[in-house]
């Protein structure tokens, strides 16, 4: 999940990054670095987000030559 990703899947869902703290339970100060391109977390910080996204429901598409996205789950 690239940073442009996570905040594509929050706006998707209106999210904040409050509200994405909440449910991942990882920390602001970590989720507004990574969003921003500053800071890579760990990959179970990294997980965790993706997690809560998934679970919100979006689903992330993968670098397939058209570029990596982000989609509401049907």
């Amino acid at each position: 999940m690239t940073p442009q990703q996570c905040k594509a899947a929050r706006a998707m869902l209106g999210l904040s990054q409050d509200g994405l703290a909440k449910r991942s339970g990882v920390a602001v100060s970590s989720i507004i670095p990574f969003e921003k391109g500053q800071r890579a977390p760990r990959n179970a910080t990294l997980a965790a987000i993706r997690t809560a996204l998934e679970a919100a429901g979006v689903e992330f598409i993968e670098e397939n030559g058209g570029g990596a996205g982000v989609r509401l789950r049907r």
